[in-house]
């Protein structure tokens, strides 16, 4: 038996038909770009994770960058973030000019650690206008953009007080974590000013393709998102600024739509799993060499990703392979060390708990469909690897 690293053709099982109807559906409409499917997307994910404004846009990449866009966010700016994520997080701040400042993670949630934030931020003066103002750098600090990594929140209420304090915009990464919910039980989406989803296939809530959205409960910005993801047109043909083209289709909002409304148990059948890799993992073979990721006490981890610390990583990673079972590394170089952002100066060291993370982790399979046999095919698989390693 294979133990792919996720399913999708599993849920397609138990949904297709009602998918297959739906994409008919918009075929007949001709209706392929924007319109009813994608503004009735937009007030359900806002609704769900508690904003008042979703606008739709075709990537979550996409998403980072207009939400940043609509920060005025460019030359001269700096934006606090985190080394280890995906690319998009800090291609997004690069590309419209601005400078990264990364702050190491927290070692068991992965996530940006407050302390760390707190440090940039204290090397910061204010300017005329009250801006923080980064001195190494000269830069104004105009928001801190955590990301709730792998479905696990990171921790809002030290972050907003952060950014309360320095007057910096708060910007969620929830690429990962739609439907995750922090230690004071708000969803992410509804903890920034803005928040930047994606639903790319792999995603709790994935589409047939790429797919992004930002929620916001700021009425004006909703308003300039919105032309910004059209070529900065609120009118059609009538440009006030110049936006990029980023609208999501019709029929990846439909398909979501569907799929939206199945996303609490999926959710609940992932949680299901991690508890059930923690019992497996609590074997005398895995200690001290496989970590489980913490069960937050307060919120809820969506799990995303089951991701692992394990010794001889990727030895396992290969061995787990050979056995048909899916795995993953996320992510196998932290930012701050990647070839394209060598200008920004970083070293080996400079980021150490980034850097053993991106050395240790291991994301095993937790898609909603897991059985109890795949399962526990995968950590018998951990045993025999390490037991031969002895």
């Amino acid at each position: 038996m294979t133990v792919p690293l996720l399913d999708l053709k599993a849920q397609y099982a138990t949904i297709g038909e009602q998918l297959e109807a739906e994409v008919l559906e918009v075929m007949r409409s001709a209706r392929y770009v924007m319109g009813p499917k994608v503004e009735q997307l937009e007030q359900q994910v806002a609704d769900y994770v508690g904003a008042k404004y979703g606008v739709g846009c075709a990537s979550g990449t996409d998403a980072l960058l207009l939400a940043l866009m609509a920060l005025d966010i460019g030359p001269g700016s700096a934006v606090i973030t985190t080394p280890y994520t995906f690319f998009s997080t800090v291609s997004s701040i690069t590309r419209l000019g601005a400078l990264p400042l990364f702050a190491d993670i927290e070692p068991r949630t992965y996530n940006i650690d407050p302390a760390q934030v707190a440090q940039i931020l204290e090397q910061c003066d204010r300017d005329i206008e009250g801006r923080a103002v980064h001195r190494p750098s000269g830069r104004v600090v105009e928001a801190l953009l955590p990301v709730h990594l792998f479905g696990q929140a990171a921790d809002s209420d030290a972050l907003l007080e952060l950014c309360q304090r320095y007057d910096v915009a708060l910007v969620e990464d929830a690429a990962q974590a739609i439907g995750t919910r922090d230690a004071a039980e708000r969803m992410a989406g509804s903890i920034g000013l803005l928040a930047c989803f994606s639903f790319f296939p792999s995603k709790n809530l994935g589409g047939l393709g790429d797919g992004g959205m930002i929620t916001t409960d700021d009425e004006l910005l909703a308003q300039r998102l919105r032309a910004l993801r059209s070529h900065g047109a609120a009118v059609k043909y009538y440009h006030d600024e110049v936006g990029i083209n980023s609208r999501l289709d019709a029929l990846q909002a439909a398909v979501l739509s569907i799929k939206l409304q199945y996303l609490e148990s999926w959710h609940a059948g992932r949680i299901a799993n991690a508890d059930r890799y923690r019992a497996l993992l609590d074997r005398p073979e895995l200690r001290g060499k496989v970590e489980a990721p913490l069960a937050p006490q307060k919120g809820r981890h969506i799990y995303n990703q089951f991701v692992v610390r394990a010794q001889r990583r990727d030895e396992l990673r290969s061995f787990l392979q050979s056995r048909g079972i899916g795995c993953e590394i996320y992510y196998p170089l932290p930012l701050h060390l990647q070839r394209c952002f060598a200008f920004l100066g970083h070293s080996v060291g400079s980021l150490p708990n980034s850097e053993l993370a991106a050395e240790q982790t291991l994301a095993l399979p937790v898609y909603p469909e897991l059985s109890d046999e795949q399962a526990a095919q995968v950590v018998e698989a951990m045993v025999d690897f390490y037991r031969s390693g002895e």
